[in-house]
């Protein structure tokens, strides 16, 4: 299944809806890369600043020397108690550990275990810039810096990360939340202002498509529809294209017109010479008739002459007749609008075919106990289905079966003449309604053909508001007349 593609509407809001998370993504993780970064430098500067009290327990004094204070306080011995969260460790030039402690929550000191201190002096170097270490347990990640003193003690500080991670969390689910918001805002406000902004296209396309489902082929054709003034603002880029579309729409309707002018100049200047061709026709016709009838002696080559001449002029004055049919058809020229039985007409047709080619099987199947009656001309409905058997007879080789059928179908009456024959090539059968078309342009044109009997059968159907259509394949070849059925009395004619 073909994937729909998406519409001009939504590719906007998506781009769009897509740079606006990228945006909201880049300041959310810049926002939480320089808060990091800040909260860090100033994390640093307060270790840097804590060792200078871890110095002061270079004297060896023990561990649990004296009681320790609560946090913000000053101890007994006149330094400050030390902040929560803080670690301190001091360590003698042989390895041995002369003081270590870390600054719990609630204030109280806890020494550290001979694995976090062997962890601290493993990654923390002297006089390097502050550290991140991660003493494991329920201790977590510290910010650390040592320094040697000159007895070669080396004292280690430390202040731990978990409120920098707990700010830098709560910041992150903050930058979610608020990005989320704005996002859905951002993605309902350009959905409201790109549709909004592409009304004039869609009025534009409006009357493109509506222009696109008129029936543009044949006839006095009028193309009302144009693109408002409001939409054809040529500063614009939609009222351009809504300005150029109405001058195309003049310049296709102007062609029409000048189209039908000619056409319909056409259709009088055929009418008017075949009317005109019709007396001088009959009278040749006359002449050769009254030649061949006259009882003085002439020779071979005269009488074939005459009769040549008075198969002409019938072959021509039929031609004649044809063109005026048609481009009276063509100018609209109402047909009779009488109750016509149509299986009547097929059983005349197909017995006038039995009776002049009996080379062929003419067979005939009529619908039982079916209303099959349809408005028209009866006289032009003959034609059509002469002409459709005369095309069998005609393209087909003796031994063919000519089916002719006559059926109910919903409202309409179906003729069909189907033949058993070699078919029609798929090249012919494209034009095979059009005027003079042949299957073969190199046929001999004495047959009696004038390539016009397809043609004036759909005229004439299209006439009585239906359908002809054809279907061919090698063994099988289908026209199929389709026809509206009477209506009931007082009902109107589906012709109107």
């Amino acid at each position: 299944m073909t994937r729909r593609p998406p519409t001009l509407q939504r590719v906007l809001v998506l781009g769009a809806s897509g740079l606006v998370a990228l945006a909201i993504v880049v300041m959310a993780v810049a926002t939480l890369t320089a808060l990091r970064a800040f909260v860090y430098d100033r994390l640093d500067e307060q270790v840097t600043s804590a060792l200078q009290f871890a110095a002061q327990r270079d004297g060896g004094t023990p561990v649990r020397s004296e009681p320790t204070p609560a946090p913000g306080s000053v101890a007994p011995s006149g330094r400050p108690a030390p902040r929560a969260g803080s670690l301190q460790a001091v360590v003698a030039g042989d390895g041995t550990t002369r003081f270590s402690g870390y600054v719990a929550a609630d204030g109280s000191e806890v020494a550290l275990s001979d694995a976090q201190v062997s962890a601290l002096t493993g990654a923390v170097r002297p006089g390097d810039a502050p550290t991140t270490v991660d003493l494991g347990g329920d201790l977590g990640s510290f910010r650390v810096v040592a320094r040697s003193l000159s007895s070669g003690t080396t004292v280690f500080a430390g202040l731990s990360l978990a409120d920098v991670d707990a700010t830098t969390r709560a910041l992150t689910a903050i930058l979610v939340a608020v990005g989320a918001v704005t996002l859905i805002v951002a993605v309902a406000g350009l959905s409201l202002f790109v549709r909004r902004s592409l009304r004039p296209l869609e009025r534009v396309a409006g009357v493109a498509q509506r222009v696109s489902e008129r029936s543009l082929e044949r006839g006095d054709v009028d193309i009302p529809d144009r693109v408002d003034a409001a939409d054809t603002d040529v500063r614009t880029e939609v009222g351009r294209v809504g300005a150029s579309l109405n001058d195309l729409l003049g310049r296709v309707q102007s062609a029409l017109a000048a189209r039908e002018h000619s056409e319909s100049e056409l259709r009088r200047f055929i009418a008017d010479a075949s009317h005109e061709l019709r007396t001088p026709l009959a009278s040749v016709r006359g002449y050769a008739q009254l030649s061949l009838a006259d009882t003085e002696p002439m020779t071979a080559s005269q009488r074939r002459s005459l009769e040549r001449i008075e198969s002409e002029a019938r072959r021509m004055g039929t031609l004649v007749e044809d063109l005026l049919l048609l481009a009276r058809l063509d100018a609209g020229q109402r047909l009779r609008d009488d109750d016509v039985e149509l299986p009547l007409l097929a059983v005349d047709a197909v017995s006038d075919a039995q009776a002049v080619d009996r080379d062929r099987e003419w067979r005939l199947e009529i619908a039982p106990d079916a209303p099959l009656t349809v408005p028209g001309d009866e006289d032009r409905l003959r034609q059509v289905i002469a002409n459709l058997l005369r095309n069998a007879h005609t393209h087909t080789p003796p031994g063919t079966v000519v089916t002719t059928s006559v059926f109910p179908d919903g409202g309409h009456v179906v003729l069909r003449v189907s033949d058993t024959g070699p078919g029609i090539e798929t090249a012919v059968v494209e034009r095979l309604f059009e005027r003079f078309a042949r299957g073969d342009e190199s046929r001999n044109r004495d047959a009696g053909s004038t390539g016009l009997g397809l043609s004036i059968a759909q005229a004439i159907v299209l006439a009585h508001g239906g359908t002809i259509t054809v279907e061919s394949r090698p063994g099988e070849t289908t026209f199929e007349v389709r026809l509206p059925a009477a209506r009931e009395a007082g009902h109107p004619s589906p012709r109107g």
